[in-house]
């Protein structure tokens, strides 16, 4: 209904040949738009249902450490690094250490764990396809970056050591 008042007032202030080049103008963008479709939110439900898929327990550093990465329903990334306390920090514990920051983005991720007995981690990297053929196989995902370990001494100097990680997803478990 706007479109046909302004295009009258249009005629009426212009005269029929000062506005036809802007009827015609408005009739082939109307035309044009007939057969495209609407923008695409950027991030729509199925880009959600992907980083979901994302969830998992993957290996870590050692042998028997993991990072477990949750996903939720709206690309919301927690999680947490399970791993055996160094000879400083508890030698044989288990120490788990939360996610403090998190992101997804496509397939990038990057999270930071809190400090914990002085040492925290960091994470930058993609979560990419592995080798694993279906969802459930081991390495279906692969966590692929760098990690990077800071160190806090009693003197609060922090010594960081970064290497680059190839995580593999843990199998899961058939649903019955």
């Amino acid at each position: 209904m706007r479109r046909v008042s302004v295009t009258v007032v249009l005629v009426l202030v212009l005269g029929p040949l000062g506005a036809s080049h802007l009827l015609s103008a408005q009739e082939s963008k109307l035309a044009g738009n007939a057969n495209t479709k609407p923008a695409e939110p950027a991030a729509t439900a199925q880009d959600a249902k992907s980083g979901q898929a994302y969830s998992g327990m993957y290996a870590f550093l050692k042998e028997g450490e993991f990072v477990q990465v949750s996903v939720d329903d709206t690309g919301r990334v927690t999680g947490f690094v399970s791993r055996f306390g160094d000879q400083e920090n508890g030698q044989g514990d288990f120490v788990d250490q939360y996610f403090k920051s998190s992101k997804l983005e496509g397939n990038k991720l990057s999270f930071t764990t809190e400090i914990v007995r002085g040492m925290a981690f960091e994470f930058k990297g993609t979560i990419e396809r592995g080798e694993g053929k279906n969802p459930g196989d081991e390495a279906y995902f692969v966590l692929k970056g760098t990690v990077t370990q800071n160190t806090t001494d009693a003197n609060k100097k922090v010594t960081s050591r970064s290497q680059d990680v190839s995580f593999k997803m843990f199998p899961q478990e058939a649903a019955k």
